[in-house]
């Protein structure tokens, strides 16, 4: 490449690189533009996009305003009423400082900015067409700053193609503004999206009052609020039980002195107060403010303004969580060693074990009765026995009945044995099988029995081959996936006696509209009139009220939409680690465990089955 000699670059050129930093797409200068509107004192800010905000946004309040002669510097890079000196850049109290934000936007759209003054006569106007003054004067406005943006990145193609569907970029601004709502309740907020209104918040809210209006109930309803003060900083907000957790990390927002940000350290500070109460993949509902003095907090270190570096990081990460860990700690746990998929906290009802056994349940579809019924008793309606039989009746729910459950001897110790410590060899602890190994008649595998309540132990390759050990709810979740997706080709769906009503809330109206198509494939039958919701169908392999309760679930965003709705309905729906199985049900789950696609992973992606060779034991046990 030839070398080329240094230049210079031109006014317009820096503006639109300087404008690369701060301008990302509508969202980024919604936030900007909103942020002025607060630092200028606002009590109303009105917002209005067109095009997904890129063809035309707008954002008015009733804030101090902009003397006329200034207008022109509000416009100049480096231009800010916000900093006079070194010192006040590490000391920030206001949003924006850089003067950057209006003259990157200028740049790379068409900008008029109105304004007028507290006390002056008139408004005055000025207008940048992609960085070039246009036109100035005056203007007819009441009060504060009215900041039209036009025609975002039309000077620059390759930016513009980068920008989602319109559908995408005004919800990315909706979110933008709820959280500057949430951190403002003080501040009435309204946004309007193509001529149609899509919030409206008063001033002087309760903060658990305007969450609501974005979170839906089954969400909102379950937080607490939390308040912790130390050395002059405080931390306090609304924090949801580890009940209540997702599998989604969006429903944690953070803000630092007022400030929303994304920022690592709080986030750890919030999981380690879960600790040992959420699985890996799970994140507690969460709104956290944390104020401390100016000085302790330097927010100087990303163009936007997202990410901030405190001072004293371990005095922060441990205010944080502290102060949540009453409300982590508040449940009851599941027992140590429950495992994956356990319920914390559920000691009693259908699902608790009952004298050492669990209730009947079906590979495809979850818990089939109430009664604590299984096959292989010998008293079954269709006459036959075995694991054929036993997977047969789990396609359709039990009859309703209480039948004794089998017990099977253990086998009686050869003449001659005895433990280590002299006494006779009894049964393993934790270990339940059948009276002999049971043979699967495929793979040449034996099923040995339980182990802990969660894994089936198996033995392939008879007695010099290998140990197989399957996680009984992993391996349930591929099967009840697999059996959805059949069902879905199928075109299957479950019809109600009756439609069940329930009633949608704004954000979940929003998301129904979203997910319409996909709950239709899994089997919904779903119709909506005005704000209520009438299901008339659902998956066929779920029980009507477990169908309903995973689609409040997706509605309101508990889980992450298509991409693991298929993956929420097997999870919920599968039996638990530390469920008792019969050793009939044991193989008709391994039965139909061995038939499914990508048996080897569950639908989370985590192993389903482990095994060991003669190789992998030996070096267990030291033996090379």
């Amino acid at each position: 490449m030839e070398r080329r000699h240094i230049i210079l670059l031109p006014e317009t050129l820096r503006n639109q690189i300087a404008a690369g930093e701060v301008v990302e797409r509508p969202a980024s200068v919604l936030k900007e533009l909103v942020e002025n509107s607060l630092d200028a004192g606002a009590t109303r800010v009105d917002v209005a996009l067109e095009g997904g905000g890129a063809a035309r946004l707008v954002v008015a309040d009733d804030g101090a305003g902009i003397p006329a002669g200034e207008l022109s510097l509000a416009v100049t890079r480096h231009a800010t009423s916000k900093l006079a000196s070194a010192a006040d850049l590490f000391a920030v109290r206001s949003f924006g400082f850089r003067g950057e934000a209006l003259p990157s936007i200028a740049s790379v759209s068409r900008l008029t900015l109105a304004s007028r003054a507290r006390g002056a006569a008139e408004a005055a106007m000025i207008e940048v067409e992609h960085g070039e003054l246009r036109a100035e004067g005056p203007t007819a406005l009441s009060a504060g700053t009215r900041v039209e943006m036009l025609h975002l990145f039309a000077s620059t193609p390759a930016r513009l193609k980068f920008l989602r569907t319109e559908a995408t970029e005004a919800k990315r601004c909706q979110e933008i503004l709820m959280r500057m709502a949430l951190s403002r309740p003080d501040v009435a907020f309204s946004l309007t999206n193509g001529g149609r209104e899509i919030f409206r918040l008063p001033a002087g809210e309760e903060l658990a009052a305007r969450l609501g209006r974005f979170w839906p109930p089954q969400v909102s309803a379950g937080l607490a609020a939390f308040e912790r003060e130390r050395d002059g900083s405080t931390v306090h907000g609304l924090a949801g039980s580890p009940e209540h957790a997702q599998n989604r990390a969006d429903r944690m927002l953070f803000y630092v002195n007022g400030r929303p940000v994304q920022d690592r350290l709080l986030m750890r500070a919030a999981r380690d107060a879960y600790k040992g109460r959420l699985l890996s993949g799970e994140y507690p509902q969460l709104l956290l403010f944390l104020d401390l003095p100016p000085e302790e907090v330097d927010v100087n270190v990303h163009p936007a303004k997202l990410e901030v570096r405190f001072r004293d990081e371990g005095a922060v990460f441990s205010l944080v969580r502290l102060a949540l860990e009453p409300i982590a700690g508040a449940s009851t746990l599941a027992e140590p060693g429950a495992g994956y998929g356990a319920e914390p906290g559920v000691t009693s009802g259908p699902n608790a074990p009952v004298g050492g056994a669990a209730t009947g349940w079906s590979p495809t579809g979850g818990p089939a009765s109430r009664n604590t019924w299984r096959p292989g008793s010998g008293d079954d309606d269709t006459g036959k026995s075995g694991a054929l039989a036993a997977y047969r009746a789990f396609q359709s729910p039990p009859p309703e009945r209480d039948i004794p459950l089998p017990v099977f001897p253990q086998e009686p110790a050869e003449a001659g044995t005895a433990s280590e410590a002299g006494g006779s060899a009894g049964p393993v602890p934790g270990l339940t099988a059948g009276p002999a190994a049971r043979v699967l008649g495929r793979e040449d595998l034996e099923y040995l029995g339980q182990i802990a309540d969660t894994y089936l132990l198996l033995r392939q390759g008879g007695q010099a081959g290998r140990l197989l050990i399957v996680d009984q709810h992993a391996a349930h979740e591929r099967v009840i996936l697999e059996g959805m997706r059949r069902a879905r080709s199928g075109g299957d769906t479950q019809l109600l006696a009756a439609p069940l009503p329930l009633s949608l809330h704004p954000a979940e109206a929003l998301r129904l509209a979203e997910l319409e198509n996909g709950l239709r494939e899994v089997g919904y039958v779903l119709e909506v009139e005005g704000d209520s919701l009438r299901v008339l169908g659902v998956p066929p392999s779920l029980p009507a009220g477990r169908a309903v309760e995973h689609l409040r679930e997706i509605l309101s965003e508990q889980s992450d939409g298509l991409a693991t709705l298929w993956t929420l309905l097997s999870c919920k729906s599968a039996i638990k680690a530390g469920q008792p199985l019969a050793p009939d049900e044991a193989l008709a789950l391994l039965d139909a465990w061995l038939d499914a696609p990508s048996r080897e992973h569950c639908p989370h992606g985590r192993p389903v089955v482990v095994g060991f060779g003669a190789a992998e034991l030996e070096h267990l046990f030291k033996r090379k």
